[in-house]
């Protein structure tokens, strides 16, 4: 099967798998799973942050920290297509009680001049603006990447401004391979990251919530709170582990396949327009001869498994599991549609 549907669909590795069986583990909700914490204190250095956090999800590392950098009847500022408001089911107002202002951004971008026009004066009428959140790359934006300049005018902005900066990095080392922008840099510009092993990294199970020692201390709290605490949880990190040490260069080669489908995609007539492809993600419209329904379907007839994503458009991921001549099976079937 080929399966482009997203990069969450990877199967561990052989090596990824010895690391699995040869972990120690402890609990975790006790605090003495070794290899979860070795995990944790990785990543944090790894961002020059003083600690991090465990959790099953992204999502859960995402509200975690809008929980934690919030209070009830504040305002959370994201882009329109953010994964924290489209995709984690109202868990900003649900956990947090918190309102939203969305932004219309730049292929899920935002910048600091736009930031600056949606601050609620100070008045009883309006709920007060709280946090910003800035998700790199934009999953909705096909994968697009923020420029690290405008990083680091939004982060500057937010601290003259008393605003809290979380990033939600569920491919943040896509971007880091993409444009060079720096882990070290990053820590010193946001005041959490969310960071994911189980998209482009390729583990199972598993997200990181990266902060300030006595952030994360709040946040395990809320953890707790949620539901994610887990036990022998170090198998889990211990996969973590082994994607940190060996997968985030190789993501290199998705992006190059991306670029190859997107590169096939210009030659076929029933596709209206191809979002820009910087890392993993296509992003691509459908004409009108050519309904979702039936390009999935015909697709799904030579086992290659895609994601429609609303009307016309449809979504492709490139990861680990996808292969050189599974690219060019790919381009055969779409050669063949296109004669069809």
């Amino acid at each position: 099967m080929i399966d482009l549907r997203s990069d969450t669909v990877t199967r561990p590795t052989p090596g990824m798998m010895e690391a699995i069986r040869n972990a120690t583990v402890g609990d975790d909700v006790l605090g003495d799973d070794p290899t979860v914490m070795a995990l944790e204190e990785k990543a944090a250095a790894l961002f020059g942050m003083e600690a991090g956090l465990y959790c099953p999800s992204g999502t859960m590392t995402n509200q975690i920290a809008i929980n934690v950098h919030t209070r009830p009847g504040d305002e959370v500022i994201c882009e329109a297509g953010s994964h924290v408001y489209k995709y984690e089911g109202g868990g900003i107002a649900f956990n947090s009680g918190a309102s939203v202002r969305l932004l219309q951004g730049d292929r899920g971008r935002i910048t600091a001049d736009q930031i600056a026009v949606n601050i609620n004066p100070d008045d009883i009428h309006h709920p007060v603006t709280k946090l910003v959140v800035a998700e790199n790359t934009a999953n909705r934006g096909g994968g697009s990447c923020y420029d690290p300049a405008e990083l680091r005018r939004i982060s500057t902005f937010c601290r003259e401004h008393a605003l809290r900066l979380h990033l939600d990095g569920a491919r943040f080392f896509n971007a880091m391979i993409a444009t060079g922008v720096d882990p070290l840099e990053t820590g010193t510009l946001f005041d959490t990251v969310s960071i994911c092993l189980s998209k482009g990294l390729g583990a199972p199970v598993g997200s990181l919530l990266l902060g300030t020692g006595d952030f994360i201390r709040q946040s395990r709290r809320v953890r707790k709170l949620f539901g994610g605490a887990m036990r022998q949880s170090g198998y889990l990190a211990a996969a973590g582990i082994y994607a940190l040490d060996h997968n985030i260069s190789r993501l290199a080669d998705d992006h190059v396949r991306a670029t190859r489908i997107g590169e096939m995609l210009t030659h076929c007539s029933f596709v209206s327009h191809i979002a820009p492809v910087e890392t993993n993600i296509l992003i691509f419209t459908l004409s009108e001869e050519m309904p979702n329904e039936l390009f999935l379907a015909k697709l799904k007839e030579e086992n290659i498994h895609a994601m429609g994503i609303g009307p016309q458009t449809i979504r492709m991921v490139t990861h680990l599991d996808i292969t050189d001549s599974m690219v060019e099976k790919l381009g055969e079937v779409l050669a063949k549609l296109q004669k069809s």
